[in-house]
């Protein structure tokens, strides 16, 4: 039976591409909310996206790690979509070719301002990398709600997987900003309700929010 994972009025398993772009000023207007996935290449994003929306082909999976080299942008209706975001730290490709992710990358998340929640995923076994907590830092700094994803979940016993879901948010604490730390495996399904509620939640803060502003005007 298939799994619904949705609030009475957000569903991601309504995703559905829409496009893909290098870089912000091919993608379409900057309005209605946006949640974006960002990661190492090696942290499972793809995956992660697949089982979200319960697609098992909306986000294409590579066998080499670092092939997300666009800005993928998929729509849930409504003005409302979720973002993959290049993939960065691991590919083994010409240096030229990264900074041009990362350039892409950064202009993303510093100037869409539709963005409202950003997506960590990071492997549980190596979690909070340089440039995973120049990310966290800059969203915390951003105002920006935070998801971290320890993925992989499943490579690891229960007792060392909830070991490192605790030393993260302890680490992560100290920010003190809204960042939420939960394990996560696209293979076992684990913390899947629990991410797409958090997910659906953002949207569904957002969408209130609008009517609010637009309300008061």
């Amino acid at each position: 039976m298939e799994l619904l994972l949705s609030t009475s009025k957000i569903n991601l398993n309504k995703a559905t591409f829409t496009i893909s772009a290098p870089d912000i000023s091919k993608l379409s207007a900057d309005t209605g909310i946006e949640v974006a996935f960002a990661g190492r290449s090696n942290a499972g994003k793809s995956s992660a996206l697949n089982t979200l929306t319960n697609q098992r082909g909306l986000a294409r999976i590579s066998k080499t790690p670092g092939r997300t080299q666009l800005i993928n942008v998929f729509d849930i209706g409504e003005n409302k979509r979720l973002v993959d975001l290049p993939g960065y730290g691991f590919a083994k490709v010409p240096l030229a070719m990264k900074k041009k992710w990362q350039k892409a990358l950064g202009e993303y998340l510093q100037q869409r301002e539709s963005l409202k929640g950003l997506v960590i995923l990071m492997d549980i076994r190596h979690p909070l990398k340089d440039l995973d907590k120049d990310l966290i830092h800059w969203a915390a700094d951003s105002d920006l709600p935070i998801l971290v994803l320890l993925t992989k979940s499943d490579k690891l016993s229960q007792g060392k997987c909830s070991a490192e879901v605790l030393a993260v948010r302890k680490k992560l604490a100290e920010l003190n900003a809204d960042i939420k730390v939960q394990a996560f495996s696209s293979l076992k399904r684990t913390g899947v309700e629990q991410a797409n509620q958090v997910i659906c939640d953002w949207f569904a803060q957002e969408t209130d929010d609008e009517i609010t502003a637009t309300t008061e005007q």
